[in-house]
């Protein structure tokens, strides 16, 4: 790939066109970290502070860098023409090979948003020899049922789209709170082509259930096959839904990370410290040196060697609470005081 893809892009797929941003050139055999937005947003809003986190620039040096907006979602947009069919969750899963393709990535670690965690999830079901590793903050495994959908709906009759949307990004402490950072995000709602945000709305609220099972759990049990890291702010809207697909996945591959006093969107209120979780996350992959871990990194793997020997079977270096009870369950839930 060559230096001058570092930039912004319209990549067509089977299914239409995409808008991409690369930041940087591709590191090795290093894959690709591709992020999907969550429904409102679109990834200036979803990752911007995210990635403009001193620690996580430490973190992409290492790595190229893949920007997915959804359809219709950038900033400037051109409004979808009337009869549009947007893009099935399917399919949007579906558009990212020839992404992958067009840069000439051989793998991707991800990391989605809700609706983005959602497609992401997905791809890794379909395509699982494109993902190494899937970071999903604030994923819902489940589809909407009659009652949820009908509801959406009316709310839909009787609301402005952005005040139909916020109640999926924010917790209902930081609405009723109504902060300068709600305020500032439903006026950034605003600037989304409403009609094309309206269609993607709309799609991920008729999405079907991801077809997961832990392994065990059923014959011929389905479930995500890379290192999956769970990511949820306490009391956030999508709270039982990543519940649930914890539930779903490979335990000895899943990490599930609460982050206390973090609302709907952890990425952007507590950036530092999900970019410390990252770290360690790639670091149990085998990307990132020990010597540029963080303290917290550190803390964990020194606890982690400590209790090796209950289980010298594992490959893959997993989250542990800091308590020694928890290290000797092996649990996988880090409870992450902000």
């Amino acid at each position: 790939m060559p230096e001058c893809w570092d930039g912004e892009h319209d990549v067509e797929t089977p299914y239409g066109m995409l808008h991409v941003v690369i930041r940087g050139a591709p590191k090795g055999n290093k894959p690709a970290i591709l992020t999907y937005h969550d429904v409102g947003l679109n990834h200036k809003m979803c990752f911007n502070s995210f990635f403009q986190n001193e620690d996580m620039q430490e973190i992409t040096k290492h790595f190229v860098v893949c920007h997915v907006d959804a359809p219709g979602q950038q900033i400037g947009a051109s409004q979808f023409p009337q009869g549009y069919q947007y893009p099935t969750m399917d399919q949007l899963a579906g558009m990212l090979p020839t992404v992958l393709q067009h840069f000439g990535f051989k793998s991707i670690v991800g990391i989605g948003v809700g609706a983005g965690a959602f497609v992401l999830a997905k791809f890794a079901l379909i395509f699982p020899d494109l993902v190494e590793g899937l970071v999903l903050l604030n994923i819902d495994p489940n589809g909407k049922g009659w009652i949820d959908w009908a509801t959406t709906k009316l709310s839909g009759l009787t609301s402005a789209l952005p005040d139909t949307v916020l109640p999926h990004l924010f917790s209902q402490e930081e609405l009723m709170n109504n902060t300068e950072f709600v305020q500032n995000y439903k006026q950034q709602v605003n600037t989304v082509n409403q009609f094309n945000l309206q269609l993607f709305w709309n799609m991920y609220n008729s999405r079907r259930d991801l077809e997961m099972n832990r392994p065990g759990t059923v014959l011929n049990a389905k479930t995500l096959r890379c290192p999956v890291m769970l990511v949820v702010g306490d009391n956030a809207p999508a709270e039982e839904g990543v519940v649930e697909c914890n539930s779903k996945l490979d335990p000895t591959k899943t990490t599930f990370l609460k982050m206390a006093d973090s609302g709907g969107l952890p990425q952007l209120t507590q950036p530092g410290k999900l970019t410390e979780a990252f770290k360690y996350f790639l670091q149990g992959m085998g990307y990132m040196p020990s010597a540029s871990m963080t303290r917290l990194a550190r803390s964990r793997t020194a606890s982690l060697t400590s209790g090796s020997s209950l289980d010298g079977s594992r490959s893959r270096a997993c989250t542990q609470s800091d308590s020694s009870e928890g290290v000797a369950q092996l649990s996988h839930t880090m409870e992450v005081s902000c």
